[in-house]
């Protein structure tokens, strides 16, 4: 059996616990989608849905989805400003400069869905890198501005990685003052 590409295999269990708080109807971002496991989940919850990789196979995967933006959003501006949407979902995906642009595209009462490796991950596999391993709570501070749903960290067996999750919501009364962080070193 040949490996799958990423997306072709099934929702993240993450995603699929937290979908139903999504706004019914809201258009949904998926960032990194890959070959559109999230984008296929979302449309057959009856979600518009916009799917964005730099991988051009992976958009054609997700054209007959969806919306589909080819564009390489670590090294060119983001191409969806002054967009928003109902969910905002990141898996297996960490880009820290990018999380001002995924917060600001949340709409009131936007929730989002983000899960990916963290610190620990290097003892047992790819990714190793700590520019692509979340620090202990990292994305509870990056969401301090939301209204917590769920977080969780640490180990999952199956395949063996650390990881960190986290459901928050944008409150339809907060202020939508845009966000900003300052770049890490």
């Amino acid at each position: 059996m040949s490996a799958l590409h990423h997306g072709q295999e099934p929702a993240s269990a993450w995603v699929t616990r937290w979908s139903h708080l999504l706004p019914t109807a809201c258009s949904v971002l998926d960032v990194a989608c890959g070959h559109g496991r999230h984008v296929r989940h979302f449309a057959a919850l009856g979600h518009p849905v916009v799917g964005i990789d730099r991988n051009p196979e992976a958009i054609a995967a997700v054209s007959p989805i969806g919306e589909a933006i080819g564009s390489d959003i670590e090294n060119g501006p983001w191409p969806l400003l002054g967009r928003t949407f109902g969910g905002v979902v990141v898996t297996h995906y960490l880009w820290r400069p990018l999380w001002p642009s995924l917060l600001n595209s949340l709409a009131p009462n936007g929730v989002l869905i983000y899960e990916t490796f963290s610190a620990g991950n290097e003892t047992v596999g790819k990714p190793s890198r700590s520019d692509f391993l979340l620090r202990p709570a990292e994305l509870l501070t990056v969401c301090k501005d939301l209204r917590l749903v769920a977080f969780e960290e640490g180990f999952l067996p199956q395949p063996e990685r650390f990881v960190q999750r986290i459901v928050a919501v944008r409150e339809a009364n907060a202020t939508q003052t845009p966000v900003r962080y300052p770049l890490s070193s």
